[in-house]
């Protein structure tokens, strides 16, 4: 890939109004940058025919605010990959195709947008899926914080687990991929210009290599949720409610690096709601428990089981912290950090 941005800076070194106007600059814009990077863009036309292979469809939606646009570990662009393919791999499907809609506010600079682009076609093909249509739109100065990003994703479910809530059993134990909480502390480090003895950097990631190995070795599961906003207590408790179970975990367990743990202890942030974004949970019954630590710990030694599903109830996650006591693990009524994602 050409590392140097298709459009002539030296006559638009930012973006303008005119290039989401569908005139000259937008095809400019279309045809420089986003066909030749996106090349499974296809015909200029309102709508792609896909074929996708036999199997069920998973499809999802989604949109990036994130600020910073770019954080240690990551930026918007391949965030926006990775936050869609993974939101498929929670019901087990492959992914296949995304599709992308920028907004853009007039003035940003054109290396910015082209730098996204380029890190959104890298994570597009580290994940193996293609970016086949989008849209563009800008609006004025001061309306749009730069960039934002809207995603749509579709996969094929190529088994016939019933990946889901309403799966989840008394008994099944609860696994998560790696260390949790790094990604919210990231952003936040950046956000506002925080220094700690060592860079935190995001957990940004693709999961769907997981996922596929869990399901190739024919692991029965019974959910899937990636910890993205709310963190891991806002995950546990949206299944609990949606499956109508209670869920004990233990504090001892859940795997936090000391440096993102100093970080909330100094903030004021509890870990278990801090965002992540290359984490999940899964629900399996307890004879597939160990094989599944084992495959995930091929990929993070610090994948863990952290819990279990105690009994039929009504949706009450609580933790027995370090020291033996036992508390009530409640969904916050908003957010610890906004703008994450």
């Amino acid at each position: 890939m050409d590392f140097s941005c298709p459009i002539p800076i030296a006559q638009y070194p930012k973006i303008l109004l005119a290039h989401g106007g569908g005139g000259k600059l937008m095809h400019q814009l279309i045809e420089q940058m986003f066909a030749p990077t996106f090349d499974s863009l296809g015909t200029q036309h309102d709508s792609i025919v896909l074929t996708p292979p036999p199997g069920a469809i998973a499809l999802t939606t989604d949109s990036y605010v994130i600020n910073p646009l770019f954080f240690p570990g990551g930026d918007i662009g391949s965030l926006a990959v990775h936050g869609t393919v993974n939101d498929l791999a929670m019901s087990g499907a492959r992914p296949l195709y995304l599709t992308v809609g920028f907004i853009l506010e007039e003035g940003l600079p054109m290396e910015t947008l082209w730098r996204v682009v380029r890190s959104m076609r890298q994570a597009a093909d580290r994940c193996g899926v293609k970016i086949v249509t989008g849209d563009t739109k800008v609006v004025d100065r001061g309306k749009g914080d730069g960039i934002f990003i809207n995603t749509a994703g579709v996969g094929v479910v190529e088994h016939s687990q019933e990946i889901a809530p309403p799966s989840v059993r008394p008994g099944d134990v609860l696994i998560v991929n790696g260390d949790l909480g790094r990604h919210g502390i990231a952003i936040m480090a950046v956000r506002e210009g925080l220094e700690f003895e060592t860079e935190i950097e995001s957990d940004s990631a693709p999961v769907v290599r997981e996922v596929s190995a869990l399901l190739d070795a024919g692991i029965e599961i019974h959910c899937l949720r990636d910890l993205t906003r709310g963190g891991l207590a806002s995950a546990l408790n949206e299944i609990a409610s949606a499956a109508a179970v209670d869920i004990a975990i233990d504090e001892r367990s859940i795997p936090i690096r000391e440096d993102v743990q100093a970080a909330c202890e100094l903030l004021g942030f509890d870990p278990l709601y801090v965002a992540n974004e290359g984490r999940f949970v899964a629900f399996v019954p307890e004879e597939f428990a160990q094989k599944t630590l084992d495959i995930l710990q091929r990929n993070d030694p610090r994948s863990r089981a952290i819990g279990r599903v105690t009994e039929i109830g009504k949706g009450l996650v609580t933790m027995q912290s370090k020291i033996g006591a036992s508390r009530i693990v409640d969904v916050l009524s908003g957010e610890q950090l906004p703008r994450i994602c």
